[in-house]
């Protein structure tokens, strides 16, 4: 058991050392040019490049053995297209010179896809989290605002929600040695809890507050019924200062001076003196005064049928002359 435990980690960190050494990154699907040992153009010379201590080109001379003249350039570089993972591992160029080796190590990776952005909300804190497809040597970095928050590349990122303002927006990346992928603009929307402090203070807090409010309350009715108290006593006051004044202005048209010239004239004496009896007397015609002294006749039976003449009164100047 132990035997099997030190291969595997034996293996790991085999792996961890090749991943680390490799100078050259494409991926997939991309193509690369590998440097040969010298920049010197020309095909006299001999060349060979070898995949993984398989020889992949060979070229004695100007002959080519192995491989096609396309797959190197005129200096002599390796061209390699449309890579596949299978593409990767140590490539060796190989010529008859001095400096006759050239080494080169070329790791195939994947490219990144565009990163999921979430969020969820704890009781005193939000936290985010960077979905991306593959997580192979990936690597994270977060931006708040449009800034690059320099402390964290991991996938997840937790800011208390005193720090959280409001419209705050995050993204986060995601990028290897060959891509890099940018996420949406998030902006979480998480409310602060109510009872940030213990039942009781919470409680004593509300207590305090409800106390408060009703005393407000009883002052705010209290000036209410002052006010409208006063108000109403201004109005009566308004009313009788209003009736007075009307009064007072009825008094001077009651006493005008074509009301007093009537009652003047109405209680002045005439200015014509009183006939007297005797004067009276005088003015009576003879003819007048034997009328009246005459006896009262009976009508006839013609006289009757007549229509009876309308007595006439006697006038006090008639009684006095009788007299």
């Amino acid at each position: 058991m132990e035997v099997i435990c030190g291969l595997v980690l034996l293996l790991g960190s085999i792996s961890v050392v090749s991943s680390n050494s490799c100078d050259v990154y494409a991926a997939v699907g991309q193509s690369v040019t590998l440097p040969s040992v010298h920049d010197q153009p020309g095909n006299s010379y001999s060349l060979q490049w070898t995949h993984n201590k398989k020889v992949i080109f060979s070229r004695q001379q100007s002959k080519v053995m192995v491989g096609k003249a396309g797959d190197i350039t005129e200096y002599g570089a390796l061209l390699l297209k449309n890579l596949q993972a299978a593409g990767a591992g140590v490539y060796e160029a190989s010529t008859q010179t001095p400096n006759g080796t050239r080494t080169h190590h070329l790791c195939v990776m994947e490219k990144v896809s565009k990163p999921q952005l979430s969020y969820v909300c704890e009781s005193n804190a939000v936290n985010l989290k960077c979905d991306a497809a593959k997580h192979q040597d990936l690597a994270f970095s977060w931006t708040q605002d449009k800034k690059v928050i320099p402390s964290e590349t991991r996938q997840t990122l937790s800011i208390s929600l005193t720090e959280l303002k409001e419209q705050t927006s995050f993204s986060c990346s995601v990028h290897n040695k060959v891509s890099k992928e940018v996420s949406q603009t998030l902006k979480p929307t998480c409310k602060s809890p109510l009872l940030c402090f213990r039942m009781q203070t919470v409680v004593a807090v509300l207590a305090g507050a409800a106390g408060l409010i009703l005393l407000l309350f009883i002052t705010v009715v209290v000036l209410c019924c002052f006010r409208r108290r006063s108000k109403t006593e201004m109005r009566f006051r308004d009313k009788e200062e209003s009736r007075m004044l009307s009064l007072k202005k009825r008094e001077p048209e009651a006493m005008s001076p074509d009301y007093e010239t009537m009652h003047n004239i109405q209680n002045s004496p005439s200015s014509t003196p009183k006939p007297s009896p005797r004067a009276c007397y005088q003015k009576v015609s003879p003819s007048d005064a034997q009328t009246e002294n005459r006896p009262l006749q009976l009508p006839t039976a013609a006289e009757g049928q007549q229509s009876s003449p309308v007595p006439k009164p006697r006038t006090k100047n008639a009684q006095t002359l009788n007299i």
